[in-house]
This record gives C-alpha cells, sequence and structure tokens, in this order.
C-alpha cells in the first residue's frame, strides 16, 4: 500500500532526518538513499524495515549532517614545505614578491588541509542515533497505511456483498433451468410427432432430462463460492497480513465462477457470472497492495 512517513532529530551534534515512502507492489523492495558516505548502513537499515513492511517498494532516504570538528581535518606538513621551496625559489628568481604570498592561499592550495572520509568505525556508531529515527519515521508511515486499509478493507466488503448478490441470483435462476431444458425438449419432440408421426417413449424424455440436470448441476460450485467469500471476509478481518492468503482464495473465486459458467448452459446465469468476475477482477487487483 502506499504510504509516507518523516522523522528528524538533532543531538550529540548530530542531525539525522527519515523520510520513508510506499508504493504497491507485490514482492518486498527496497531502494535506499544517503547522505555521501552513509550507504553502508543499509544492512542495518533493512532488518528494521522488513519488521514494518513486507510487501510494496519501500523508497527510504536518510540524510545525516554531522558538525565539523578540528579532528575532521588533517594538516599536510609536507606538502606544505614542498610549496614553500617552491615559492622560494620563485622569490629569489624575482619571479613573485615576497609579499605576493599570503599564508591563507597556501591553506587552500590542493593537499594541504584535507578532511578524514567516514570510515565503518564512524558510520557504524551513528547507527544508534539513526535508528530512533527510522523507527519513527516507520510509525508514521504505518499509521497512515493504516487508514488506506481500513478504506480497502470497507470497498472489499462493498464487492463482496455484490458478489454475494449475484450469486443468490444464480442460485435462484439454477432450478429453472432444467424445467426450461425440459420444456424446449417437449416442444421440439411434440413438433416432431405432429410432423412425422414418431413415436417417443417417456422413459427416454426423463432419462435424457436427467442427464442434461447432472450436467447443468451447478449447486456444489455455489456453495464453495459462498464459503470462499466468507473465508475471504474472516481472513480479512482477522490476520495481520492476510495478502497473500487473500490471493490464493481469490483464485480459488475465480475458478468456482468459471466452472458454473461453463455449466450452466444458461444465457441469464451467464450475465450473473460475467458481472461475478469483473467484480472479483477488481478484487485481485486490489489485494496485490495488501500485506
Amino acid at each position: 500500500m502506499t504510504g509516507h512517513g518523516e522523522a528528524h532529530r538533532h543531538e550529540q551534534k548530530v542531525a539525522v532526518a527519515v523520510e520513508v515512502r510506499t508504493v504497491n507492489n507485490r514482492y518486498f523492495k527496497l531502494s535506499f538513499r544517503a547522505s555521501e558516505g552513509y550507504a553502508s548502513l543499509e544492512p542495518y537499515l533493512e532488518p528494521v524495515v522488513r519488521e514494518q513492511v513486507r510487501r510494496g517498494t519501500v523508497q527510504v532516504n536518510l540524510r545525516i549532517d554531522r558538525e565539523p570538528t578540528a579532528d575532521d581535518y588533517r594538516f599536510n606538513d609536507a606538502v606544505l614545505i614542498g610549496y614553500c621551496r617552491h615559492l622560494d625559489r620563485l622569490i629569489e628568481e624575482d619571479k613573485i614578491a615576497p609579499h605576493e604570498v599570503r599564508i591563507e592561499s597556501l591553506m587552500m592550495l590542493p593537499g594541504v588541509v584535507t578532511e578524514k572520509t567516514g570510515g565503518w568505525d564512524l558510520v557504524e556508531s551513528l547507527w544508534p542515533l539513526v535508528e530512533p529515527v527510522l523507527k519513527e519515521a516507520l510509525a508514521n508511515l504505518a499509521k497512515m497505511r493504516v487508514e488506506e486499509g481500513r478504506a480497502m478493507q470497507s470497498d472489499l466488503a462493498a464487492n463482496l456483498k455484490v458478489v454475494a448478490q449475484e450469486l443468490r441470483h444464480v442460485e435462484e435462476r439454477a432450478p429453472l433451468v432444467v424445467e426450461s431444458y425440459r420444456q424446449r425438449l417437449g416442444e421440439r419432440l411434440n413438433k416432431l410427432l405432429s410432423e412425422f408421426g414418431v413415436t417417443v417413449n417417456p422413459t427416454d424424455i426423463i432419462r435424457e432430462v436427467g442427464l442434461f440436470a447432472e450436467r447443468c448441476d451447478i449447486s456444489e460450485e455455489i456453495v464453495r463460492l459462498r464459503s470462499h467469500l466468507d473465508q475471504f471476509d474472516s481472513v480479512m478481518r482477522q490476520e495481520e497480513t492476510p495478502g497473500r492468503k487473500l490471493e490464493f482464495i481469490t483464485q480459488e473465486m475465480v475458478r468456482e465462477t468459471n466452472t458454473i459458467g461453463s455449466k450452466a448452459n444458461d444465457a441469464e446465469i451467464a450475465r450473473h457470472v460475467i458481472e461475478i468476475k469483473s467484480i472479483i477482477e477488481r478484487i485481485r487487483e486490489m489485494i496485490q497492495n495488501v500485506e
């Protein structure tokens, strides 16, 4: 599910900001961006994110601003002495005047003062400051996702009701299909009898109608589909991470609906089946974003 959460903290002369965004995805995928030198924190960060987010594409942006100290810079005597010797030679050759040499200019020359890069020990030492900020951002993300989840649950429940209503229409129509076939068969036989004077054994008619009724019997499929609807609603309301189980139940709902459509052999039932299939497809698209 989509969501956004962020958190900030400043302590021990270090400012930490974490932003977490999620978008829909059937699987878990983490994308991590950090301030220069802190990308190595990802192995620490990923398990914490996985505790909160199990499905979806997660974008984590980490910004760390640390106030510089004197220990962050190194003065290179050898480089400065090399520059000074070269300047002395230029002064002796009257190519430059002594007053043109300024100490602040020398300090800005390449290699005289270098900034220490953050080593692994430094980066690792900052994790205790980053972790609570990350968890706070994830908590804010969870609040937003919970609100979206409630709206999705309401929408899914409404779709389940529509499927149940269409299924009731199918159940009411099913017994009439056999009767309609018996009437049509009788009309055709009567026409043949009147045109050609053929005699038909009533037992044969009963057997033919019985075979048709057996082929078109969808009572078991209706019971199973209704059971899947109840199970879907129960899993959706009770389980903490129902996504994958709901996907499986939806697949079974599609299977039973297809069987009803192929066996019913009735235009009106086919119309209800098409409606059920379109609603189940809508449900399947939605639950791909459920954890």
